[in-house]
C-alpha cells in the first residue's frame, strides 16, 4: 500500500491523510528498530564504544642491549677497582721492600761503625798499653797520651818546665813548709798537687795514688786547663 501511495505520489501531491499515514509508518519502523536494541530482560542499558587501545610493541632485544650495557659498565668499574687495588698493593710491597732495604742498610752501617769503633778502641788500648820508659820522659809522654784522649791541653815543654820548678823531677816530693802544709794538706808529687785538687781533677783510668807520676801529671794538667787554659800558661806556684 505504501508503495502504491508513493507511486501515485509521483504524479500528484500527497493529501493530508496520506502524509499522516507515511509519518505513522516511519514512526512504527523507528519503534521496531528501538525494540530490537532492548535486552531480553526488558531493561534499557546505555552503551558506549571504548576508544581503541593502542598496541605497544615490546622488544626483548632492547632489554638485552640495556642489560648488556649495564653489565659492561659494571665489569669496567670492577676492572678499574681491581687495577687501583693492584697498584696500591704494588706500592705497599714496594714501600715495604724499600723499608726493609733501608733498615738492612742502616744495620750494615751501624755494624760497620761499631766495627770501626771496636777497632779504634783496640787501637787505643794498644796505644795505652804501649810501654813507656819508667823515667821523667816516659811519664810525660804517657801522661800526654792520656790527656789527648780526654781533650786536656798541655805541651811536653810546658809540663816538663813546671815539673822541674815544682819537684825537680822527683815523684815522691812533698812540700812540708808552705801554707798548704800548715793547713794539713801539703803539696805532693811531680807537680806538687794538694790531695783535694788531685781528687777533684783525677782522670778516670789513671791511678788514684797521688804519688803516681802519670796520674799526678794528668790531674795537675786537668786542673791547670780549668784554671789557666793550659799548663803551658803556668810559670809559678799555682
Amino acid at each position: 500500500m505504501l508503495k502504491n501511495i508513493l507511486t501515485r505520489g509521483r504524479s500528484r501531491t500527497l493529501n493530508r491523510t496520506q502524509k499522516a499515514a507515511i509519518a505513522g509508518v516511519g514512526t512504527l519502523g523507528a519503534a521496531a528498530v528501538a525494540l530490537t536494541a532492548v535486552p531480553a530482560s526488558g531493561q534499557t542499558t546505555t552503551t558506549s564504544e571504548a576508544a581503541p587501545t593502542a598496541k605497544v610493541a615490546y622488544s626483548t632485544k632492547q632489554i638485552q642491549d640495556v642489560h648488556a650495557g649495564v653489565t659492561g659498565q659494571l665489569a669496567g668499574a670492577s676492572q678499574k677497582v681491581a687495577a687501583i687495588e693492584a697498584k696500591q698493593e704494588a706500592a705497599a710491597k714496594k714501600a715495604t721492600a724499600e723499608k726493609k732495604a733501608a733498615a738492612k742498610k742502616a744495620a750494615a752501617k751501624r755494624e760497620a761503625k761499631e766495627t770501626t769503633s771496636r777497632s779504634a778502641q783496640r787501637t787505643e788500648v794498644k796505644k795505652a798499653a804501649k810501654s813507656y820508659p819508667n823515667n821523667l820522659d816516659g811519664w810525660i809522654r804517657e801522661a800526654r797520651a792520656i790527656m789527648k784522649k780526654h781533650g786536656i791541653p798541655g805541651t811536653y815543654e810546658g809540663i816538663h818546665r813546671n815539673i822541674m820548678r815544682e819537684s825537680s823531677g822527683n815523684p815522691k816530693a812533698i812540700n812540708d813548709w808552705d801554707i798548704n802544709a800548715i793547713n794539713g794538706i801539703p803539696s805532693k808529687g811531680l807537680l806538687q798537687v794538694i790531695p783535694p785538687t788531685f781528687a777533684a781533677y783525677h782522670v778516670p783510668g789513671t791511678s788514684k795514688n797521688i804519688y803516681d807520676p802519670v796520674a799526678n801529671i794528668v790531674a795537675a794538667c786537668n786542673y791547670a786547663a780549668d784554671k789557666y787554659g793550659t799548663m803551658d800558661n803556668v810559670d809559678s806556684a799555682y
